[in-house]
């Protein structure tokens, strides 16, 4: 399926699937991403182009949404990381290495970083 787990300093891939906010149609995307305690950390980038991805005003329109892991599937609910919250997944980011620092000044408006947290099924 292309998944696969974060290892130690270095993020895994999943597939994240959002309902669109103006089709009202679930659409899917395989980002990158670590694990943070129960909580999944994503960035909300386009290939580093100036744009938001879609998925992101997807998620910020309708935040409840599902993951498939290489282990299997959880339900989740997203948010944008603020203020130390943000300075701390983005520093674990940057120990990943990839020049993210360099990279983000491509964005003229800055990255999110989106914070995937476990929500029950049923919600």
């Amino acid at each position: 399926m292309g998944l696969w787990p974060p290892k130690p300093n270095r993020w895994g891939t999943m597939r994240l699937t959002t309902v669109g906010r103006l089709s009202g149609k679930e659409r899917s995307v395989i980002l990158g991403y670590y694990e943070d305690g129960p909580n999944l950390v994503t960035m909300a980038m386009n290939g580093w182009a100036q744009a938001e991805p879609a998925w992101w005003l997807n998620l910020q329109a309708h935040p409840d949404a599902r993951v498939e892991l290489p282990g299997g599937s959880r339900a989740i609910r997203g948010h944008a990381a603020l203020g130390d919250e943000h300075e701390r997944l983005w520093a674990r980011w940057r120990e990943m290495g990839d020049d993210l620092d360099g990279y983000a000044t491509r964005r003229p408006s800055g990255t999110a970083v989106v914070v995937l947290e476990p929500r029950p099924a049923s919600r």
